[in-house]
């Protein structure tokens, strides 16, 4: 058997013996309420946020698929938006026991805790989300461990083969994603144990992602028109500000859902995650206009998500004034390393290293330094309020955390190159992996072009340019 069948036939047979697995395990009744534990408003709140982060997911899409080059349009949204599909799967069979399962020393869930979501409809309630039911937990946090691999897209666009880029999802979800969120967010996680804070998911998700990708950019090393320094022209800017406002409404629900309850606390982290944004995308592009650049579009967004990945690990723990401090800084800091960046050979598309990797870094270094028990008294003191120690401790974390990201996804990319190419031919890199990968086209518009007989016909803008 041809390694070509089965990597075409493996996908497919693994999905229905998936599904044939799946008829013989036991239903369970939904969760009742005849205890009278559960708040209504905090349910319908967390619903509701679940399906703003899940918006977020094709937010993503829009706004990583708006920067590249029109031939690669589809290829890099497709790899965003097939992480919904790949991770719901992997998150009912295994993913929610390995993050939220019983703890094995700390370091990961017991997989069988709830295998095929076993016991999940009508379990008792997350120990720190008591008035909501469990399935509804799980499933908000589902939508986290969809857009956490979609990050990593951008970094290896227009070069990565989708049935790689398919596999990667998988192994990142089971072997990077999940322990770290195990650790941070379970309550016998040994960095929980620690004393870490990360309220929506600065390392768990930012981080993680951030590291992934700067690995994958190393594997796959650099494009040809990266070497051959061409500029590449952003496909559809307006594709960008329309993720990126996908994006910032999606995150309402990322960082005030994360207080799991609709109360004062999520009032306050709506507050600081908006805050910290316009700070951001202000600070980006006025940073911008000093250097004698011209503002625009892109540095706005793309500063607004900065801000918004440097609040999410803070925005539970911080007051608002100091959010607009957090925004502003992280948003120079990033922009400091993109410039950085595009002087090296490193090929890290459209920035997910600076943008997601080190945003996520300075949010939880600002937490260490801002948080206060003042906004939440589940959380602690910061070093602007004499607390060395615990911003000491987030410290740790992050090395922690940026030291397993990488290795791990380093070694994941590499095996992936082993079993099968992870990267597309010179040739199908040159005509785009939109028609190469999924024999599709991405057409922004037509012109009427006349031609010498004096007819008229429609051709497409791309064809043109």
């Amino acid at each position: 058997m041809s390694k070509h069948y089965l990597r075409n036939f493996s996908p497919f047979v693994l999905l229905v013996l998936v599904s044939f697995l799946a008829i013989f395990i036991p239903s369970s009744t939904t969760f009742d309420d005849k205890g009278k534990i559960y708040n209504y408003a905090d349910i319908a709140w967390i619903l509701v946020a679940t399906a703003l982060v899940f918006l977020m997911t094709p937010g993503l899409a829009f706004f990583y698929g708006g920067m590249v080059h029109r031939k690669n349009v589809l290829s890099t949204m497709i790899k965003s938006v097939v992480a919904a599909g790949i991770v719901s799967i992997v998150w009912i069979v295994v993913g929610y026991s390995l993050c939220f399962g019983k703890s094995v020393g700390g370091l990961i869930g017991n997989p069988t805790t709830f295998l095929f979501f076993k016991g999940v409809g009508s379990g008792a309630p997350w120990s720190l989300a008591p008035t909501i039911p469990l399935l509804l937990f799980s499933l908000f946090q589902l939508m986290f461990a969809i857009i956490t691999p979609g990050l990593v897209v951008g970094a290896v666009a227009e070069r990565i083969k989708f049935s790689a880029y398919a596999l990667f999802i998988v192994l990142f979800s089971l072997l990077v994603y999940a322990p770290i969120a195990h650790w941070t967010w379970h309550p016998d996680g040994f960095l929980a144990k620690m004393g870490v804070l990360d309220f929506a998911g600065g390392t768990v998700v930012h981080i993680s992602a951030g590291c992934a990708a700067l690995a994958g950019a190393i594997v796959l090393k650099r494009r040809k028109a990266h070497i051959e320094q061409k500029e590449i022209p952003p496909a559809n800017i307006p594709y960008v500000l329309i993720g990126t406002g996908l994006l910032w409404f999606g995150w309402f629900g990322f960082n005030a859902g994360s207080a799991l309850a609709a109360n004062s606390l999520a009032v306050s982290v709506f507050a600081t995650t908006n805050t910290a944004a316009a700070a951001a995308g202000l600070s980006w592009m006025f940073f911008d206009i000093m250097r004698g650049k011209k503002p625009s579009v892109l540095g706005f967004c793309i500063g607004a998500v900065v801000g918004l990945v440097a609040i999410t690990p803070a925005a539970g723990y911080v007051a608002i004034p100091q959010s607009i401090f957090i925004g502003t800084i992280a948003a120079i800091i990033s922009n400091f390393a993109v410039h950085i960046k595009s002087k090296s050979t490193l090929d890290d598309t459209l920035d997910v290293f600076p943008c997601h990797g080190i945003g996520g870094m300075v949010g939880m270094l600002m937490t260490g330094i801002f948080a206060t028990k003042t906004v939440n008294a589940g959380g602690n003191d910061g070093l602007l309020y004499g607390n060395f120690s615990f911003f000491f401790t987030q410290l740790k974390a992050l090395v922690l955390v940026v030291a397993y990201s990488f290795t791990v996804s380093f070694l994941i990319f590499k095996f992936i190159n082993f079993i099968l190419p992870i990267r597309v031919s010179s040739e199908e890199e040159e005509i785009g992996l939109d028609a190469s990968q999924h024999n599709e086209k991405y057409v922004q518009g037509t012109l009427l072009v006349a031609h010498s007989n004096g007819e008229l016909t429609e051709q497409s803008i791309e064809h043109i340019n």
